[in-house]
């Protein structure tokens, strides 16, 4: 398998560091003229089209399929049901890991969410392959369908999210609330919400013996090699996959799929390669989603505005077969300094696909009602809402104790509010009125997400030509990834970004590690960072050694890479190129590794989180209660900026996230079947260009020396954090009526004093 690499750029800087430029998109013009390729985009020779047939029940079994109409039908080539699926070799239903989440593979006829696949049609043409699922008719014995938060007894989890405790707590919350001058108690709801990427899941599969060729999008290489591998009992090196460019994953492609997995078994049923790809509807079952969420929150406040204690106890559900369980609460823990907090959770098991990690995954859902609870605690203070917060800042980690490895936050505040005008909002609400009538009001949001590390390896390598090639197998969801982590290379290196390759999307090369967590660029660019340093230490040590180099004897005092040269770092006036020492030393390239995980014993000792606020302004009509977001301000402190042009974009996107879970997004189940009502784009809302007000992106300036030693933390979730609750605040204040219920609509304003 040949990877994939890059090495074009519009624009760069020859001297100076790469980092901290705002450089466009190493890959731009591919995608923009239709030559990047996806992995629906590629078509081996002999390559036959499968179409999931999926169940119209939640619950129940299937008990007949009219596979005769299906195979009779012109272009069908077979029909994968229970009955000739080729074996595994380890049972879809077995769990060795936490994370090796259970797939519907079609091991029995049991049915257990609604889009579950329950048969596999493939055929020469994609046509044929649908014609033929639809000319299936399955038949079903049904049972009665849970749905619903209270659709099920209640239990508490092991654990929620990535394996937090279901239970914490510091201090004695009760006397914090008994004691407090006022107390706020009220109960926040978050609608359910499906992953929904511009390119859905798909595979294009491949076999060759025990050997498997995949084009497929994952957020995880080797990850994906290991569960395949296992399923399929094969090599991990065996499975080859491909996966240099992602519309978009937000959560959904960091696992092996179940649709992916039967994509590869028709390709083994058939002996010709396959491809897959699941048609909008169905993405509302089988790859994961948001759960909804009930939150009871409990905040104490003393008379001169200190939080006394917090409190959020959090209903959320996950599917029948396996857990995972939506961390809203767990918020609480970091973000306003009071003495006593507690989080704790009730579950259910609804009949639905399982849960999976999406955008922010607990932070999203717990911000938007916990800032808005905040609110309601500063007005019934009497204080301005961004006053309270600066009141109850947070100077160590009021859950742990531990103090922030950097916090900006209160610059963040400053520089945000200032931009806004908020010095002029007035404390009361209904109070403010556009030319046309409109109420308006302004909220503010807090926004943070933890600043997180895992674990990748890179390699670098200097070419006697005085270029570069530095490889990782990263993913680049849209992110930036191709640029960045080719700007943070080319820095370690000391060479400018152009004299680079940088080969990544494929998992031949060095594990890069989960792009997950809004922690990739922080873990592979630490990886590919290290590699560079490696095999500059490499090429000092033979020049040092030469007596024909001018570094000679240096190395006690240490050398430092500067445009494609080695130099003294007591006197950058003596040194080489690279050139000069490779020829020298008759070596046609010098290569080395590199690693990088998060360091334990800075996580033991610090808090680390990225934070910002962020503040919107909305109109709303008085007589029909339609609301619009009007403006948006974000300020984010977020560690060493990488790549400010592509930190601003993804900024932007989880704020246009906010906008989505405050006013748009909500996945409406029937209560008698269990199916999504609105499985596409038409009526799962999700904002457009109408929709996206004018927004801004403050990029205040951090420092962290704990974080990594490049100081990198993540941005790709935290823009969605603050942005909806302060979206709810400015709803609240421009009609005096807090909605309690997400998303927000016109019916919850005009028929609220009737509920």
């Amino acid at each position: 398998m040949s990877e994939i690499s890059l090495t074009e750029n519009a624009q760069h800087q020859r001297h100076g560091s790469n980092s901290g430029q705002p450089l466009t998109r190493r890959e731009g013009v591919r995608k923009v003229t239709g030559t990047a390729t996806y992995a629906a985009d590629n078509h081996p020779s002999g390559m036959l089209y499968a179409v999931c047939a999926t169940s119209t029940i939640a619950r129940g079994r299937v008990v007949g399929l009219d596979e005769a109409a299906a195979r009779g039908h012109p272009g069908v080539v077979d029909v994968m049901t229970t009955a000739n699926r080729p074996p595994l070799a380890t049972d879809p239903d077995e769990k060795s890991h936490p994370f090796m989440f259970r797939m519907d593979l079609l091991q029995n006829d049991r049915v257990r969410y609604a889009g579950q696949p329950i048969a596999v049609v493939i055929a020469e043409t994609l046509e044929a392959a649908s014609e033929g699922a639809a000319l299936l008719a399955p038949r079903y014995e049904v049972e009665d369908a849970r749905v619903g938060l209270d659709g099920a007894e209640s239990f508490s989890p092991q654990s929620v999210g990535a394996g937090s405790p279901p239970l914490a707590e510091t201090g004695d919350v009760e006397a914090g609330l008994r004691g407090a001058h006022r107390r706020v108690e009220v109960t926040y709801e978050t609608a359910p919400q499906y992953h929904n990427a511009m390119e859905p899941h798909c595979v294009v599969a491949a076999w060759d013996g025990d050997r498997l060729s995949l084009d497929m999008p994952t957020q995880a290489l080797a990850m994906s090699q290991q569960r395949l591998g296992g399923l399929f009992g094969i090599a991990p090196e065996n499975v080859a996959i491909r996966s240099p460019y992602l519309g978009g994953g937000f959560g959904s492609k960091g696992f092996p799929a179940g649709p992916q997995v039967l994509g590869i078994l028709a390709a083994r049923l058939t002996g010709r390669p396959v491809k897959l790809v699941l048609r909008r509807e169905q993405m509302f079952g089988p790859v994961g989603h948001r759960a909804a969420t009930r939150q009871t929150l409990r905040i104490g406040v003393a008379e001169d505005g200190g939080l006394t204690a917090i409190a959020n106890h959090t209903r959320t559900s996950s599917s029948t077969f396996d857990d995972f369980f939506e961390p809203a609460a767990d918020v609480a823990h970091t973000l306003y300094a009071s003495p006593a907090i507690r989080t704790s959770y009730e579950v259910v098991r609804l009949d639905t696909g399982t849960p999976l990690f999406m955008r922010a995954p607990g932070e999203a859902s717990g911000s938007i009602t916990l800032e808005s609870a905040i609110d309601e605690a500063a007005y019934g203070a009497g204080m301005d809402p961004l006053a309270f917060r600066l009141k109850n800042h947070a100077d160590v980690e009021p859950i742990s104790g531990k103090p922030f490895s950097s916090k900006r936050l209160k610059d963040c505040y400053a520089q945000g509010a200032e931009r806004f005008g908020w010095s002029t909002r007035p404390l009361e609400p209904r109070q403010m009125r556009d030319a046309d009538g409109l109420l308006v009001g302004w909220g503010v949001g807090t926004a943070t997400f933890p600043a997180l590390m895992f674990q990748a390896n890179a390699r670098a390598v200097i070419r006697r030509d005085g270029t570069a090639r530095i490889e990782t197998g990263a993913h680049d969801m849209g992110q930036g990834a191709w640029t960045a982590l080719a700007q943070i290379g080319a820095d370690a290196l000391g060479l400018p970004i152009d004299d680079v390759e940088f080969a990544a999307g494929t998992s031949d090369l060095p594990d890069a590690g989960i792009a997950g967590g809004s922690a990739h660029t922080a873990t592979a660019g630490m990886a590919l960072h290290t590699a560079g340093l490696n095999v500059l230490a490499k090429l000092a040590d033979i020049a040092t050694a030469d007596e024909r180099s001018p570094l000679f004897g240096a190395g006690n005092v240490g050398t430092v890479a500067r445009d494609g040269r080695l130099v003294r770092r007591d006197d950058e006036s003596r040194g080489e190129p690279f050139v000069d020492i490779l020829e020298r030393a008759g070596l046609a390239e010098i290569e080395a590794t590199g690693q990088a995980a998060g360091d334990a014993a800075a996580q033991e000792a610090y808090a680390m989180h990225a934070h910002g606020a962020v503040f919107a302004e909305v109109k709303i009509d008085p007589d029909l209660g339609q609301i619009r977001v009007s403006r948006l301000v974000g300020a984010f402190a977020a560690g060493r900026i990488i790549n400010p042009r592509m930190v601003e974009s993804q900024l932007f996107g989880g704020m246009i996230w906010g906008i989505s879970f405050a006013l748009h997004e909500h996945a409406v189940v029937d209560r008698r079947s269990g199916r999504v009502m609105n499985a596409d784009l038409a009526e799962y809302h999700i904002p457009v260009n109408a929709d996206v007000p004018s927004m801004e992106a403050i990029l205040v300036h951090e420092d962290d020396p704990h974080v990594n030693a490049l100081g990198i933390k993540g941005v790709g979730e935290i823009g969605v954090t603050g942005t909806g609750g302060a979206i709810a605040n400015a709803v609240w204040h421009a009609t005096g009526r807090r909605i309690r219920r997400f998303p927000m609509s016109l019916a919850d304003l005009i028929d609220q004093d009737r509920r």
